[in-house]
């Protein structure tokens, strides 16, 4: 054994008043004694005292480990015993959860962890705090007996038992001399189920207008429900998210669903081509394994006529983040119907695809948003721009922009937030009769 492990080893003993256990002498030094030479912390610490030539601690009071106040005994005795696991289980049968992947998490007196750490500062050791430990010996148990899997990165649950009351009621134990029974172990053991969201992201397709991406409160009532919403606490009885959502929190039993999208559309604004990208998050389900083409069909015939999802798949965490955020090389396709005040004429329509076509346009915050958005000059730039005759007055437009640009007050000019624009190209007031965006990329 190393030099610097020996002396150490000893010192370790000594500010413990020679009581600590194998478990705890073992796994102060887990990094510092090759695996090769013994496997478990249990077993390290045993090949220590063994080479200081300490006399083992039996684990009773007269020799209580005072690193960890016999906690990790305790927890043996519940792990051999079935306690910990018949809680756990307990728990997961209540809440009929279906999951692949669990973490582990504990909590334990405040001041067993701050002796813990002390003893590491005082030795300069730079190990795991006794948490870890206790984690990972219920993880091993688990993924045995539950046949799961620990994942630190991206677990399905979070399984956090809370040992705080059972130390107590051992520390009372001792200090009356009484004995408890196992079945007060067994309700002193507290189990809390952090269940993590899944993410499914696809595209939508809105089809007809007047429905909103997300549900709208009602403005007076704030979703409360009044006499102005007819109770519903809702300003449009639908949207894009409510369409989807219902159906998935069913199939999933979670408790609540959330939806990102990129970007978003007017109401009055139909969502057509490919779809609108999204990211569907739903909390706390209780089911995760889903036919995504199956339950897309029944969505979808669900909002018949309304909306349309495609291309559904699960996805991670980041890419609700990512969807949110507009790169540079997005860009949004549109099909706007113009109407102007005077008669057009084709010269015109083609002098507004020069002065366009590749044209960066300042545009300040419109009106119509901008006691939701901060008042700003964005610069967006016009890619695309072709124009069909209808009427004199009339004209369809299809423009292929830079993400973030206002259509509507691109035609209209809003009061001359927006410039160049096609009322001020065109000599005439021009306004956006309709509007559909028939590609997002």
């Amino acid at each position: 054994m190393d030099q610097n492990v020996h002396l150490k080893a000893n010192k370790l003993v000594e500010l413990n008043n020679g009581n600590i256990c194998n478990r705890c002498l073992g796994r102060k030094f887990s990094n510092m004694i090759e695996s090769s030479e013994t496997d478990g912390n249990e077993e390290k610490g045993k090949l220590i005292r063994e080479k200081i030539s300490i006399e083992s601690k039996k684990g009773d009071e007269e020799t209580k480990c005072e690193t960890c106040n016999d906690i990790l005994f305790k927890i043996d005795e519940n792990i051999k015993n079935g306690n910990i696991l018949e809680r756990i289980q307990g728990k997961i049968d209540y809440l009929n959860l279906e999951f692949d992947t669990f973490l582990i998490g504990s909590k334990i007196p405040e001041e067993i962890l701050n002796r813990d750490e002390w003893l590491n500062e005082a030795l300069d050791l730079d190990v795991e705090n006794i948490k870890k430990e206790i984690n990972r010996e219920i993880g091993k148990l688990l993924e045995k007996e539950l046949d799961k899997e620990v994942d630190f990165d991206n677990p399905d649950i979070v399984i956090m038992v809370d040992l705080r009351k059972l130390i107590q009621e051992n520390k009372d134990n001792n200090d009356d001399n009484s004995q408890k029974s196992e079945s007060n172990d067994l309700s002193a053991i507290k189990i809390r189920i952090q269940i993590n969201p899944i993410f499914i992201e696809g595209r939508y397709r809105k089809l007809i207008r007047g429905i909103p991406q997300t549900k709208w409160p009602c403005r007076k009532c704030k979703g409360k429900g009044c006499s102005e919403c007819g109770g519903t606490g809702k300003m449009y009885k639908e949207s894009v998210e409510e369409l989807i959502s219902e159906i998935f929190l069913d199939k999933t039993r979670g408790y609540e669903a959330k939806f990102h999208g990129a970007g978003r559309e007017d109401i009055d604004v139909k969502m057509l081509g490919t779809g609108r990208p999204f990211v569907l998050e739903i909390k706390e389900p209780k089911i995760r394994k889903l036919d995504l083409q199956k339950l897309a069909k029944e969505v979808n015939e669900h909002s018949k006529g309304k909306t349309e999802y495609i291309d559904l798949k699960y996805t991670d965490r980041k890419k609700k983040a990512e969807i949110k955020v507009s790169s540079p090389d997005t860009f949004k396709i549109y099909r706007a119907l113009v109407e102007c005040e005077d008669n057009i004429s084709d010269e015109q329509l083609a002098k507004l695809k020069e002065r366009l076509e590749k044209t960066i346009i300042d545009q300040q915050t419109p009106q119509r948003v901008a006691h939701r958005r901060a008042d700003k000059i964005r610069q967006r730039e016009v890619k695309e721009l072709s124009t069909k005759p209808l009427t004199s007055k009339k004209f369809e437009m299809t423009v292929k922009t830079q993400g973030g640009l206002y259509i509507k007050e691109l035609i209209s000019s809003d009061d001359d937030r927006t410039t160049p624009s096609v009322s001020e190209i065109l000599g005439t007031k021009a306004i956006c009769k309709e509007l559909d965006v028939i590609g997002v990329g």
